[in-house]
C-alpha cells in the first residue's frame, strides 16, 4: 500500500501558522504538502486523530480511518504496552514519518491540542468517561457501540456531547449498510402499514469456564488501569481481549455487545432514534452452569411496549418464538397490522410479499443518505458540522434496550418506564440498577 506523505504540520497546527503568516510582514514560505499540491491533502483538511484502545475493533476502525485520504492517526493509547508497540508500527509503516506516539493514559491523548477527534473502542465500562473528557475537550469522537456500560452513564455522555457541540458517531456501522437502509426506509414510509410487532433476533449467549488458578498479571500490562472504574475481578488472560464481554460488571455479553446493531436498526426503522419503551418484561436469562470465570446469560429474552402500542421482542436465536427463528439468523423484523413482515441481517434482506423489496420510492419519501462507509460518514461530518448518521442520543436509545432489557430479565419480572425522565415509576430497586458507584477516584463529573 502507497504511504501518505505527510510532515509534521497537522491541521490545528497549520491554521494557527497560517493566521501568524498572515499577520507577519515579511513572506512567508509554505512547502507544497502544506498547500495540498503533489496529490496531497492540505493539513487545513486533514483530521488528525488519536485513538484511545488499540484492541481488535479498534484495529479494524484505525484501518479503516488511516486508509481515508484525509486523516493522519497521531496517537495511540492502551493498557497494553506490548499491544499498543505493535500497533505504532503499523500506523508508522503508512506514513513517511515515524512520530505517531503511545500513552497508557488516555487523558494525554486527549489533552493534545493537535488532535481534532478521537477514536474510542475500550472494553463497555471504558467508554463514558473518556467520551465525556473527550468533549469536554472539544474533541469529535467516533466511539464503539454500545455507547456506555450503563444507562445513566450514556445520558451523561449525551449531555456532555450535546454542551460541547461536538461530532459524535456512535460506532453501529449498520446504519451505513446499504440493505438496513432500504429496510428502515421501507418501513418510515409506511409500505408495511402500521407495525404491531418487533423481533429483535441476538446472538447465543455468552462462555462457560472454571478455573483453578489465576496468573500474575504479565510485565506491560496495566491491569489497575484495565479495570479503572469498575468493580475489581482478578487477573486472567482469558477475560481480556474478545472475552471480557462475558463479565458482567466489565460488558453485557451478547446482549449489549449486538442490542446497538439489530436493536439499533429497530429504533433507526421506526424513527424513534430519541425514544423508549414504556414497559419492559424479562422473561428469559439462563445463567450457564460450571462457570467462575464468566457470568454473562447463555439464553435471554424480554418484551418491550411503547406507548403507541408497538411491542418488541429482544432475545438470543436460543430464546426467541420459532417465527422468528425460521429465518436462519439474528436480525431484525418487523410486523406490520395487515400480517405482513420485514426482516433484514447484515447478509440479506426479505419479506413475506416479495413486491414490498422491489419498491420505487417516491420523491417526497424520506431517505437516508447514501454513504455506506461508516468512518466516511463520520469525517465527513466533521467537516460539514451536519449531524452523523448514528448520533449520540440514537446510539443512547439503542442501547438503552439492553440496559432496560437486562435489569428486567434480572429482576425476573415487569417494570413500567418513563422515556423521557428515563426513571423507572415508583420502583427503587430498578432505579438503582440505572448505574452502579466507579471505583476509586473515577468519575463521570
Amino acid at each position: 500500500m502507497k504511504k501518505k506523505s505527510f510532515n509534521e504540520m497537522t491541521r490545528r497546527s497549520f491554521l494557527k501558522k497560517a493566521a501568524v503568516a498572515s499577520a507577519a510582514i515579511a513572506p512567508t514560505i509554505i512547502p507544497a504538502s502544506a498547500m495540498g499540491l503533489d496529490g496531497t491533502v492540505a493539513p487545513s483538511n486533514r483530521t488528525v486523530i488519536g485513538v484511545i484502545a488499540v484492541g481488535g475493533q479498534a484495529q479494524s476502525l484505525l484501518r479503516n480511518a488511516i486508509q481515508q485520504p484525509d486523516t493522519q492517526i497521531v496517537s495511540l493509547c492502551d493498557v497494553n504496552r506490548p499491544k499498543v508497540e505493535g500497533v505504532k508500527k503499523t500506523v508508522d509503516s503508512y506514513y513517511d514519518n515515524q512520530d505517531c506516539t503511545i500513552h497508557n493514559d488516555f487523558r494525554e491523548v486527549i489533552a493534545k491540542d493537535s488532535i481534532d477527534a478521537l477514536l474510542i473502542a475500550p472494553p463497555d465500562h471504558w467508554h463514558a468517561i473518556p467520551c465525556i473528557q473527550g468533549a469536554q475537550a472539544g474533541k469529535d469522537i467516533y466511539c464503539e457501540k454500545p455507547l456506555t456500560y450503563s444507562l445513566e452513564e450514556g445520558r451523561a455522555v449525551v449531555n456532555a456531547a450535546e454542551r460541547s457541540g461536538v461530532i459524535f458517531q456512535v460506532g453501529s456501522m449498520q446504519r451505513s449498510d446499504r440493505r438496513m437502509k432500504q429496510a428502515c426506509e421501507l418501513i418510515r414510509n409506511g409500505y408495511l402499514g402500521k407495525i404491531s410487532h418487533i423481533n429483535v433476533g441476538l446472538p447465543n449467549g455468552g462462555q462457560s469456564e472454571t478455573v483453578t488458578d489465576y496468573p500474575p498479571v504479565p510485565e506491560g500490562l496495566d491491569y489497575d488501569m484495565w479495570v479503572g472504574p469498575s468493580e475489581w475481578i482478578p487477573y486472567h488472560p482469558k477475560r481480556l481481549d474478545w472475552n471480557w464481554r462475558w463479565w458482567m460488571g466489565i460488558g453485557g455479553g451478547q446482549l449489549m455487545d449486538w442490542i446497538g446493531h439489530h436493536g439499533d436498526i429497530a429504533h433507526m426503522g421506526m424513527g424513534w432514534d430519541d425514544h423508549g419503551p414504556a414497559s419492559v418484561e424479562g422473561e428469559v436469562w439462563k445463567l450457564p452452569k460450571r462457570n467462575n470465570l464468566y457470568n454473562g446469560p447463555s439464553a435471554y429474552r424480554s418484551k418491550l411496549t411503547y406507548e403507541n402500542g408497538t411491542t418488541m421482542t429482544i432475545g438470543s436465536m436460543n430464546a426467541l418464538p420459532k417465527v422468528f427463528t425460521d429465518q436462519g439468523d439474528s436480525g431484525t423484523q418487523w410486523f406490520g397490522e395487515n400480517g405482513d413482515w420485514l426482516f433484514v441481517s447484515r447478509g440479506r434482506i426479505d419479506s413475506s410479499d416479495k413486491r414490498i423489496l422491489e419498491t420505487e420510492f417516491s420523491s417526497g419519501d424520506f431517505r437516508f443518505r447514501t454513504e455506506r462507509n461508516h468512518m466516511r460518514d463520520f469525517l465527513d461530518c466533521v467537516k460539514t458540522r451536519r449531524q452523523t448518521i448514528a448520533p449520540v442520543e440514537a446510539g443512547h436509545r439503542s442501547a438503552s434496550l439492553g440496559h432496560l432489557s437486562k435489569i428486567a430479565c434480572m429482576l425476573g419480572r415487569k417494570v413500567e418506564w418513563n422515556p423521557k425522565t428515563e426513571r423507572f415509576i415508583d420502583d427503587d430497586m430498578a432505579n438503582n440498577m440505572l448505574s452502579r458507584p466507579n471505583r476509586g477516584d473515577w468519575s463521570l463529573a
